[in-house]
């Protein structure tokens, strides 16, 4: 199927008609078997920067494969556009201001502030912890700032503790052997796995194989670039590993697959650092918070491209619960995707922007940039850093780069979506 006929599949459909209903072309032992999870988590990657999101620069063609044989949300978001409290949002299903985990680092005057910060997340019921309990082996690979494996409530892992993820940076740049270990052992005992895959991909530093980068080094294109287009092509040929694995070991339409990025990233002209551009990572922009968000079960999630209805991350956790026949916490505000009304309900959704530093373990709102907030088209962010009070409304559909603030030739819609964002957190 070509790239254009698959961004037409399933146009104008419902989302009843994205689902599965029961186990389809399950048998009855199987569908009674609590899925296998394979959640895989892109590293600083723009949301467009794919074959499957009408990307035609980057070669993915085995994203493109899972994308063809799941549901593709094309209108996701992550809440918040940094590494650290992204990750613990989809560990836990809260929003950053719920975890607490809003910056990559604590502030220079918090004492012990590392060993405080990961305390955050020792409290929370995370999804590694429930999935254990319920008799999951589970593997920790790539980026985990929050402690060791262990202390993530992991059964195997590969971090041992620092700031990134040590160890766990290996994987796919290095290796993919400890996936393969933990999946044969799991078929072996007849267990259910999940497999935390965060790559240090295609995050800085952009160093790709050679034979990758030569693929984009084109006259007019800074190397920069074309570095970074090579790292996105790397990472597709990683989780082409690990789902041919999948195939080759027969637990394929037994597995749950998750696709989502952490971030986005925007390549800026004027600065090719760590941070991606004015517009991308850290920032509430569309170039930093959205991202497509892909979901394949065989038999249970019918193939489908999703342009019009809103995802979020913070859906991931209760989705992956919900699969495995467990509940989600009270705290979690995330749907099921695989409810087939409950992208169709959904109205808006919210998410955060914060300083890289956390001032105040207590108090998520004294490291507070930015709140916002989508319905429909529109997209109203509300400043609270050097603009405090400040209000930017975007129509995301028609000007997606978020060219042209409509705020003030919208006054009544800006009054509408900012009394739905001081609901949903008031930020005091």
């Amino acid at each position: 199927m070509d790239r254009r006929r698959f961004l037409k599949l399933a146009a104008g459909a419902g989302v009843a008609g994205l689902l599965g209903r029961g186990a389809g072309a399950l048998g009855a032992a199987e569908s009674k078997r609590p899925p296998n999870v394979v959640l895989i988590i892109s590293d600083d990657h723009h949301w467009s920067d794919y074959g499957f999101m009408g990307g035609d620069v980057v070669k993915t063609p085995h994203l493109n494969r899972l994308a063809r044989a799941g549901l593709v949300l094309r209108r996701a978001y992550v809440p918040t556009a940094l590494c650290r409290p992204s990750l613990a949002t989809l560990s836990t299903g809260l929003y950053a201001h719920q975890h607490r985990i809003t910056g990559n680092d604590a502030a220079r005057g918090i004492a012990n502030g590392r060993e405080e910060s990961i305390k955050l997340h020792d409290g929370l019921p995370s999804l590694p912890r429930m999935l254990a309990r319920a008799g999951y082996n589970c593997l920790q690979t790539g980026k985990w700032w929050e402690g060791s494996w262990k202390r993530g409530g992991f059964t195997h892992g590969m971090t041992k503790g620092s700031r990134h993820g040590d160890a766990g940076l290996k994987i796919g740049r290095e290796t993919m052997q400890p996936i393969h270990d933990v999946i044969d052992d799991s078929v072996e005992a007849g267990k259910p796995f999940f497999v935390w895959y965060a790559p240090f991909l295609p995050h800085l530093p952009h160093n790709p194989p050679g034979r990758l980068l030569e693929k984009y080094l084109v006259a007019g294109r800074p190397r920069a670039l074309a570095a970074y287009y090579a790292m996105c092509e790397w990472l597709d040929e990683t989780c082409g590993d690990l789902l041919d694995y999948l195939e080759k070991k027969g637990v394929a339409d037994q597995t749950l697959v998750i696709f989502v990025a952490d971030n986005g990233w925007t390549q800026g002209a004027e600065r090719h650092g760590a941070f991606g551009g004015k517009r991308g990572k850290r920032t509430v922009y569309e170039g930093g918070v959205r991202t497509p968000i892909v979901v394949r079960w065989p038999g249970r999630v019918k193939p489908a491209v999703d342009d019009t209805h809103l995802g979020i991350s913070i859906d991931i956790v209760p989705t992956i619960l919900a699969a495995c026949g467990l509940k989600p916490t009270a705290d979690m505000q995330g749907v099921n995707l695989l409810a087939a009304d409950a992208l169709a309900k959904r109205e808006r959704i919210f998410g955060e922007g914060f300083a890289h530093d956390m001032a105040d373990l207590a108090d998520p709102a004294k490291s507070l940039v930015a709140r916002w907030c989508i319905e429909g088209r529109w997209k109203l962010i509300v400043r609270a850093d050097k603009g405090r009070g400040r209000v930017e409304l975007y129509d995301v559909l028609a000007d997606p780069q978020e060219k042209t603030d409509l705020a003030a030739s919208h006054p009544d819609r800006v009054k509408a979506l900012r009394a739905r964002i001081d609901d949903w957190w008031p930020a005091k």
